[in-house]
């Protein structure tokens, strides 16, 4: 039985659209207001949460069941490297919201490519493998670990950051993946709430 990433996909598409939502405030001159201010503070902490049960539930998952493999194994240690090279951009981008700085721009380029660059290599690699060598099961321990630290009042922000701007077919399908409870909750209560935050001054 295969292991349905849609969530994920979703997940990184949402982190793509933040970042170039930042750059274009950057560029603007917007991008010390209190709304985006707030947009950042959303992103850093998906990412956070995300790449937080990537290394301590999935990748050790993974890395039992490739035991043997080298080039495997290599990229698994990639995948955790690639999440340690992306705090210092993280954190230069905070200090450059924080003091205003005119660097705010290249600072947010930075962070962009490496963290688009991190993006497109677990998906051309490590999504794949992850098909081919976990469970659903594993597959469930993981995300399982997200919503437990996630929460309800953190699903209640996860779910419509998610589905913020994107094409109606995503939508869709990242709507459709999910239990139909947490769907009319959404509709009629977690979107409402999100769209009242004004999040990168939406």
């Amino acid at each position: 039985m295969s292991i349905d990433l849609t969530v994920m996909y979703a997940a990184h598409d949402a982190f793509r659209r933040d970042l170039e939502r930042l750059g274009k405030a950057a560029a603007d001159g917007t991008a010390f207001t209190p709304s985006v201010r707030s947009g950042w503070a959303n992103f850093t902490h998906q990412l956070h949460i995300h790449h937080t049960a990537e290394d301590s539930d999935l990748w050790p998952r993974v890395l039992r069941a490739v035991e043997g493999r080298p080039a495997d194994i290599a990229l698994l240690a990639e995948m955790e490297a690639e999440h340690a090279r992306l705090d210092p951009r993280l954190d230069a981008v905070d200090r450059a919201l924080t003091t205003g700085s005119a660097e705010l721009p290249a600072l947010v380029h930075a962070l962009a490519g490496t963290l688009d660059d991190h993006l497109a290599h677990e998906e051309a690699r490590a999504l794949p493998l992850i098909q081919e060598v976990l469970t659903p099961e594993d597959w469930g321990a993981f995300t399982g670990r997200i919503r437990r630290t996630q929460g309800l009042r953190g699903a209640a922000v996860f779910v419509p950051w998610i589905v913020d701007g994107i094409a109606p077919a995503d939508r869709a399908a990242f709507l459709g993946a999910l239990p139909p409870p947490v769907r009319v909750l959404n509709r009629l209560f977690w979107e409402p709430g999100y769209r009242r935050r004004g999040l990168w001054g939406s």
